[in-house]
């Protein structure tokens, strides 16, 4: 009987509890800026950050495993499936969808920590961090190895890497970031700027990847159409969100974090494949166009991101053919991307058994399990 083939899924998110925060945070000392959840006797909830109020629906992208008895949209913490929102009912969604480990993404922190990202605060904004991330340990990670937590950060370098260390020692096995922190709040440096020193050098150091997540800067897609209705409205966001992603790899591989910290892991999660090619040979084009190499760069911009860096992909059949042709199997990871609506859950083995038709097993390995094992220290 031929063995199953091992599956680290490297992208799925976990519904934070409402009282994640109102259990870990001083009410005496932040009040009602302590991110809660408002539900109504009647109507819609909403989650309260700092007094500033978004949907749960907004935040809450749990299509893949809603009744359908919701509309596709939960907008009650009623609505939430269990395995959206609680540690073993996901064991039991991963045993029936054949994941054997999974990496963990926020949701109502922001996919890449941008909720508290936006918070003027620092010290709140940091007491909102270590909630989520001392949540994560205590109810996600303690519960089975299965899952492989990663902590958010605040946006101040300094603190950020002071945070990374806390998380780390506690536990946490990568670093969640988002890719253009200046969008989030006002005085803030760019990414590539000497400032971000700290993070690469603490990442590197502990050798934990660091995660830009897709989705984090709605300022690189485009509005939905007010008339789309919600379902539409969220497959044109899923449609259009990796292809963001074309921008932060491009400016990442120019960027002080991978030239001159080669010992650096790079995670794009919720890229998908299609857009990868283009970039790196758009980028090695520029690079000798440009004269790039006589401008300090020592490699080109494709063997950067082959030496460092990592796409994701779910649903990648005629995109994976491609990628593996002209990238290789050594930077692509695989997910089911749960409980998202572009989830693969509950059908991610019939999906992968499509996609990595014709393709060779030690390619298949790698991709499924071995790449990210060795990112997260499995």
């Amino acid at each position: 009987m031929k063995a199953k083939q091992r599956f680290l899924s490297v992208d799925d998110h976990v519904l934070e509890h409402p009282q994640v925060w109102t259990r870990r945070m001083s009410k005496a000392k932040w009040g009602d800026r302590i991110p809660h959840l408002k539900e109504p006797a009647k109507g819609a909830a909403k989650w309260v950050v700092d007094g500033h109020a978004v949907s749960l629906a907004r935040l809450a992208d749990v299509g893949a495993a809603l009744e359908a008895s919701t509309g596709g949209r939960a907008t009650r913490w009623s609505d939430i499936p269990a395995a959206a929102r609680d540690a073993r009912a996901r064991l039991k969604s991963m045993d029936t969808d054949g994941v054997d480990c999974s990496v963990l993404y926020p949701m109502v922190a922001g996919v890449a920590g941008e909720t508290f990202g936006r918070i003027t605060d620092p010290r709140l904004e940091l007491a909102c961090v270590q909630a989520y991330n001392d949540w994560l340990i205590e109810e996600w990670a303690a519960v089975s190895p299965r899952f492989i937590p990663q902590c958010i950060v605040p946006l101040a370098p300094e603190a950020a890497a002071a945070e990374i260390r806390r998380a780390v020692a506690k536990g946490h096995k990568g670093v969640v970031f988002p890719a253009i922190p200046l969008h989030l709040r006002d005085n803030v440096p760019h990414i590539n700027d000497e400032a971000y020193e700290p993070v690469w050098r603490t990442c590197e150091e502990l050798g934990v990847p660091v995660c830009f997540h897709s989705g984090a800067s709605p300022e690189l897609e485009m509005e939905p159409w007010s008339g789309f209705s919600p379902k539409l409205r969220e497959a044109y966001r899923a449609i259009t969100r990796p292809a963001g992603n074309a921008t932060i790899v491009g400016n990442m591989l120019m960027s002080r974090a991978v030239r001159f910290h080669p010992k650096l892991k790079v995670v794009f999660p919720e890229s998908a494949l299609g857009w990868i090619v283009f970039a790196l040979e758009m980028g090695d084009h520029q690079f000798s166009n440009m004269g790039l190499k006589s401008r300090g760069y020592e490699h080109n911009l494709g063997d950067l991101f082959r030496r460092q860096c990592f796409v994701s992909a779910w649903y990648d059949k005629q995109s994976l053919q491609h990628a593996l042709r002209h990238v290789g199997a050594a930077n692509i990871l695989w997910s089911t991307n749960f409980p998202q609506a572009t989830s693969t859950w509950p059908g991610s083995t019939d999906a992968i058994a499509r996609s990595f038709e014709g393709i060779a097993a030690a390619d298949r390995e790698r991709i499924l399990w071995s790449n990210a094992a060795g990112l997260y220290g499995l």
